[in-house]
């Protein structure tokens, strides 16, 4: 009589779709840190354990995957994208490696030959670092582009260089007067160089022709393709503005592999809450509910606000690209309709305000689970890392830029302040909920490069071994869970993904080899083998 009783239990245990065995899973599940087995029905993981307990989920149907002793991990959730932006750069013109000006001049030339006369040139992604710090012009490229406008970007997105037959379209002159929180880049005599610095750039962009729907769906097809390559589920969209239609539309059609949580400008606060109050906020595939807003601009182009000036620019203490008064009444505003701000803020003036600002409306709105977050929180003053975790501000960061611009940023701000730059151990120490991603376009969106820029900060140039500002590193477990469960956390979806656990989507990652026991300067050098998106693998290396 057991014997049946046993047999009939046996039977009513849900059989899985598909079981992954042999494995060394990394749930991020603090109750069950480490397991061999996993089991999936559908989009939802059914079991999570040892390759023993898995069999009563196999049956006659089940595809089981040997994972051959290999590393799983949750999907990795990319905290901060441009998603458009990325998928469209991938097909432009390269400019982030060119190590001189001349470089940066033949590529640019050898690419406007392969596109029809008249055509935008746009992305890019320069860096002037790579040559030792002097700025393009367009006087480098005009004689190269007469039949194209141009207007690229350096690769924080904070200044952009833009041709003759660019600057003329959007009919900025000589004479053109600067925008509040921009900066018209002038030489000596004060004509224009073509470049200009945030707020600026908006002279030209209203010029750029507009994508077509087409262009946009094959833009996002790409950057999901792109980031299934890298072991990227999820990804927060900070710019969703004037193309959301086009993720819904994509949506609809059932062909997103990219989990897309889409943010609108922190301006537009009353347009999205009319959104989600129409439509609802979403699913599990696309959901808004998130407002981006800026307070200053990047290190690289002296626009991020300090409270002291630029080591090498005395004069400069950079500048807010939007008034803190004007950033609050749309917090305060935002916050009342119960969305969630995240606003970029670099320098440790910008941070602190910012911070001043989250304070004050928590006060003025009341008490409720609100999750304001801080991106890229930079260059934070000693005296602000607590306030993080007293407010709960997620500082979400990108750990990539830590090691590119630690090639040079000392000579920008000095010994001193680069001790509290991408401080991601002083922010654990005093109990923030880190967050990670890559600020794609601006960085290559690859966590596992991330992973090893947080844990050996090993600058690009190989000039710090033991890594810039060694005393910030963090172990591979924090940059683990700031990949995928405090990212999780970050847009409120902790108890659907972010760990890998019953209940929870079947979104993981299989790796070729251990994160935890690799050597950590060797993290860089691991290949995503496999890509899971709700069950369903989006990328196998095999087939690349």
């Amino acid at each position: 009589m057991l014997a049946l009783i046993s047999i009939s239990c046996q039977d009513e245990v849900q059989k899985a779709d598909l079981v992954i065995t042999n494995a060394t899973i990394w749930t991020g599940n603090d109750n069950q840190p480490i397991a061999e087995s996993m089991a999936i029905s559908g989009d939802t993981i059914l079991f999570v354990g040892s390759h023993e307990d898995v069999s009563k989920f196999i049956g006659e149907n089940t595809k089981i995957k040997d994972a051959n002793g290999k590393f799983v991990t949750p999907g990795f959730i990319d905290s901060h994208v441009h998603l458009l932006t990325g998928g469209f750069n991938l097909n432009s013109v390269q400019l982030r490696d060119a190590k001189t000006p001349e470089a940066f001049i033949k590529r640019i030339e050898a690419f406007a030959k392969t596109v029809p006369k008249g055509s935008w040139i746009l992305g890019g992604d320069w860096d002037h670092e790579n040559w030792g710090g002097e700025l393009p012009t367009k006087e480098w490229i005009d004689d190269i582009t007469k039949d194209h406008p141009v207007f690229i970007t350096r690769l924080d997105g904070h200044m952009s260089l833009a041709n003759s037959v660019a600057l003329e379209l959007a009919g900025v002159t000589n004479k053109t007067l600067d925008v509040e929180g921009g900066d018209i880049v002038r030489a000596e005599n004060g004509d224009v160089t073509g470049l200009l610095k945030d707020n600026a750039a908006n002279l030209v962009w209203p010029s750029v022709t507009e994508p077509t729907e087409e262009e946009y769906e094959k833009a996002l097809q790409a950057a999901m393709t792109y980031l299934a390559s890298n072991g990227v589920t999820s990804v927060h969209h900070m710019s969703a503005a004037g193309h959301y239609n086009v993720l819904k539309k994509v949506k609809a059609k059932n062909e997103l592999i990219t989990r897309i949580y889409a943010m609108y400008p922190l301006t537009d606060w009353n347009r999205l809450k009319s959104e989600i109050d129409a439509n609802g906020a979403g699913d599990n595939w696309l959901k808004v509910g998130g407002l981006k807003g800026f307070v200053d601009g990047s290190l690289g182009s002296h626009t991020a606000a300090f409270f002291e000036p630029y080591t090498d620019n005395p004069s400069d203490n950079g500048f807010f690209v939007m008034p803190i008064d004007t950033i609050y009444k749309h917090v305060k505003a935002a916050d009342k309709a119960e969305l969630q701000v995240m606003i970029h803020a670099i320098g440790d003036k910008a941070i602190n305000n910012l911070l001043n600002t989250f304070e004050t409306v928590q006060e003025e709105n009341g008490e409720r689970d609100r999750r304001f977050r801080i991106e890229h929180a930079q260059h934070i003053s000693p005296d602000d890392f607590k306030r993080f975790s007293e407010l709960n501000v997620i500082p979400s960061m990108q750990p990539y830029h830590a090691i590119d611009d630690g090639r040079w940023a000392e000579k920008l701000i000095g010994a001193e302040r680069i001790k509290t730059t991408y401080a991601f151990k002083s922010l654990l120490d005093a109990e923030a909920k880190l967050a990670f991603g890559s600020d794609w376009f601006v960085a290559p969106p690859t966590p596992l490069m991330g992973i090893y820029a947080a844990v050996t900060r090993r600058t690009l140039d190989d000039k710090n071994p033991e890594g810039w500002v060694a005393e910030q590193k963090i172990t591979v477990e924090q940059a683990l869970t700031a990949y995928t469960k405090n990212a999780a956390y970050s847009s409120f979806e902790e108890n659907i993904k972010g760990t890998l656990e019953s209940g929870k989507l079947a979104d993981f990652v299989i790796i070729n080899g251990d994160l935890t026991t690799v050597n950590p300067n060797n993290i860089k050098d691991l290949k995503i083998l496999e890509t899971y998106v709700g069950g369903k693998k989006v990328y196998d290396y095999s087939n690349n």
